[in-house]
């Protein structure tokens, strides 16, 4: 069996049976992230010798397709934890790369993204969060990120701010979950989908934290957001919405097959169903080929990686938006009545477009991409 397909089996017997409640009750997995500690996917992007398990972006991609097959908000989450380590990896300082990576390797926490605010929204690299550097050569942090995913469950926290020396420039910074300052309004969270993700704002009340949690050099965190987080974010979310689109189709399919007529025949058996359940397949399958050759890309460090990885983010999510759409129609009353998970795809579809970068920003960037400019 394949890393793929282990993870599918994983996903399948952790993840899965949560997927319902996480989405009714707008509640964080926390069966299935426990689950996902005790079977070492914290740890996938680690190295070997600092106790992890030495793998590249391809089974990041795999495992977060795997993982969302069975409950995207599940991979989601899942993903920002991978794109929060590899910067803390390629980026952070000896002493805080040993730290984190100790407390993840043997007490199974995992990270998240805190880059959003109400003000600039998906420009997350336009921080507005204050900053003072005190005589003492800490730092002390007030401000509001706006969407933070796996809010208070999460131990480390990535944010961007404004830099303290460098006019214009923006630095990454890690909080723990225990700093004192720290707030999470959980009862903000009101989301159409992807609703497990908790993605509520967190208040930051004068936090103080040591320069020593500064990933990276002083001004680097532009560089940081371009060069590691955009990629891995990125690729991630196509292979969220990859997952998806692949759980679409068995879904519609499956559907289709099992609404009975009294003459013993289903939907499967009449043409413009079948035309529409042919496409949902085409799109899943097309994401899914896109959204591998993206990863492999990145791997062997091809010239035009970014472009494929971006190309193959607005597929993704563009192909599940039109099947989501096509699957209710297949569907059906029952389906618009919430007897069927079709209704809930739809509105984890639809999510898509508006997470940063959104699909109107991707699609300016790709552009620019595929013709040699720079992408801001």
């Amino acid at each position: 069996m394949d890393f793929y397909q282990e993870a599918k089996q994983f996903a399948k017997e952790h993840i899965e049976p949560y997927t319902r409640s996480s989405d009714e009750e707008s509640r964080f997995p926390v069966e299935s992230f426990e689950e996902m500690g005790k079977a070492g996917y914290f740890k996938l992007l680690i190295p070997e010798e600092m106790g992890g398990l030495g793998k590249t972006a391809v089974e990041h991609q795999q495992a977060v397709m795997a993982f969302a097959e069975s409950n995207p908000t599940a991979g989601l989450c899942y993903m920002m934890h991978n794109v929060a380590l590899m910067t803390v990896l390629n980026e952070g300082n000896e002493e805080l790369k040993k730290r984190v990576v100790n407390d993840i390797v043997e007490n199974n926490v995992f990270m998240a993204l805190a880059y959003s605010e109400f003000g600039t929204g998906t420009h997350f690299y336009i921080p507005e969060v204050k900053v003072e550097k005190k005589e003492n050569g800490e730092y002390v942090f007030n401000g509001v990120k706006s969407m933070v995913t796996s809010a208070t469950h999460a131990s480390y926290y990535l944010i961007l701010t404004p830099s303290t020396e460098k006019e214009g420039a923006i630095n990454n910074w890690i909080v723990p979950i225990d700093s004192e300052g720290l707030e999470f309004k959980m009862d903000h969270w009101k989301g159409l989908g992807m609703r497990g993700n908790v993605s509520c704002p967190m208040q930051i009340n004068g936090v103080t934290l040591p320069e020593v949690n500064r990933i990276g050099e002083e001004g680097s965190g532009e560089a940081q957001v371009f060069n590691i987080v955009a990629p891995y974010f990125i690729l991630g979310l196509a292979s969220v919405y990859t997952g998806l689109n692949l759980r679409l189709s068995n879904v519609t399919n499956d559907y289709a097959l099992n609404r009975k007529y009294p003459d013993g025949s289903n939907l499967a058996n009449i043409e413009t169903v079948q035309v529409h359940l042919a496409k949902i397949y085409s799109n899943a399958l097309s994401s899914k080929a896109i959204t591998e050759l993206a990863a492999r890309s990145l791997v062997d460090g091809e010239e035009d990686a970014v472009a494929k990885i971006i190309a193959a983010r607005v597929c993704a999510i563009e192909r599940a938006i039109e099947s989501s759409n096509l699957a209710m129609r297949v569907g059906g009353g029952k389906t618009y009545n919430r007897m069927s998970e079709i209704e809930r795809l739809m509105r984890d579809a639809y999510a898509g477009q508006i997470m940063a970068p959104s699909l109107d920003i991707l699609n300016v960037w790709l552009g620019r991409a595929i013709t040699g400019q720079p992408l801001l």
